[in-house]
């Protein structure tokens, strides 16, 4: 018995190299783009723990112990069912670790396809998938060591759910509805992961769907947690949807500037938000209120990209054109004479977008 477990023990991480390899060279076909070494580190330690559970099976088979369920009854010592419990328990693990790492593997595969044809919909379903994939292996294992290792009646347990399992059903109401939203996410496909989403009252990028709820990393970097049944019973504004963005805000003139030179500027400014490559033209700059303290004009036009550092670089050009269009007319804005501020910054101060800011 020593020499099985010493040699065993001795030759657990060569025997492990030597069948992940050999597992390797079997799905070599469905390896593409992940290396040998990097299977090797994902089955190496689960492997090494499987061969020296086989050797302890071994070693005790020589001495003729019990090692079959079929061999236990309650005449045997307690603790010599408690250890062979524990060795069932510890074995049916190990398998299930084999398991979930290859679940792990295939999900590296199916990334490095992925990455060879970029798609938000695989980046949102590849670490569902492995989610799911993951959990069914460990009930699957939890069942099996009920069974096994307890004598459960695994069938009958499953059957005799009955007003119980409705009982927990009812329990988990919030975490059911959520994880069939999860599933109403991938089918409808409000949004992918990457999008910029404004969802009740949070704005953020999506970074994760996952079972019960969906990840949002918000303009602050604070990473936000949001229930999947509220990603889909709430309205969602799926920002990295628009076709283009709008500015919107109030130019304020000052009186000493004559009606002419406000017709001027106007007519400049607009031409000027026209002629750029960006804008639509869906561009409205108009006198719309005289108030006691200046003349006003309201200034809305539409930049069409989704780049939000884009956006800024072509509303601050803008920007400057209609400070330089009043300047070049002769015109003032509204107590500027009395302000410290520069035009450009007081035209800065004075705007408002319809979104907040948001991340790129």
């Amino acid at each position: 018995m020593r020499v099985i477990m010493l040699v065993g023990y001795a030759f657990k991480t060569l025997l492990s190299r030597l069948l992940s390899r050999l597992l390797f060279r079997f799905l070599r076909k469905q390896t593409e783009g992940v290396s040998e070494t990097q299977f090797q580190v994902l089955l190496i330690k689960p492997i090494e723990v499987v061969v020296v559970l086989i050797t302890i099976f071994l070693a005790f088979k020589v001495l003729n112990y019990p090692v079959r369920t079929s061999d236990l009854d309650k005449s045997e010592h307690w603790l010599e069912l408690l250890v062979f419990r524990v060795y069932q328990i510890g074995f049916i693990t190990a398998i299930c670790w084999v398991v979930l790492r290859l679940i792990d593997f295939f999900v590296l595969v199916f990334s490095r396809k992925a990455e060879i044809v970029p798609s938000r919909l695989n980046n949102q379903l590849i670490p569902f998938a492995k989610d799911l994939l993951k959990v069914f292996v460990m009930i699957i294992a939890f069942l099996i060591i009920l069974g096994k290792g307890f004598g459960v009646n695994v069938t009958a347990l499953i059957g005799g759910l009955g007003i119980g399992g409705l009982a927990v059903a009812f329990a988990a109401k919030e975490s059911l509805e959520n994880l069939i939203a999860s599933f109403t996410i991938f089918l409808d496909r409000p949004f992918n992961v990457g999008d910029l989403v404004t969802v009740g009252g949070v704005t953020g990028t999506v970074e994760k769907v996952g079972f019960r709820s969906t990840r949002l990393r918000t303009v602050e970097k604070s990473y936000v947690t949001v229930p999947n049944k509220s990603m889909i019973d709430k309205p969602l504004d799926n920002l990295s949807l628009r076709t283009a963005r709008r500015v919107n805000f109030t130019l304020t003139i000052s009186h000493e500037t004559t009606s002419d030179q406000l017709r001027r500027i106007i007519a400049d400014a607009t031409a000027t938000i026209r002629a750029h490559p960006l804008t639509t033209n869906e561009v409205q700059l108009q006198f719309t209120a005289l108030t006691p303290t200046a003349k006003e004009a309201a200034v809305q036009y539409f930049v069409e990209t989704n780049n939000y550092d884009e956006f800024l670089a072509v509303k601050e050009e803008l920007n400057y054109a209609i400070v330089e269009a009043v300047e070049r007319h002769g015109g003032k804005f509204a107590n500027m004479l009395a302000s410290t501020q520069s035009p450009a910054d007081r035209l800065q101060g004075l705007e408002s977008v319809d979104q907040p800011v948001l991340g790129k």
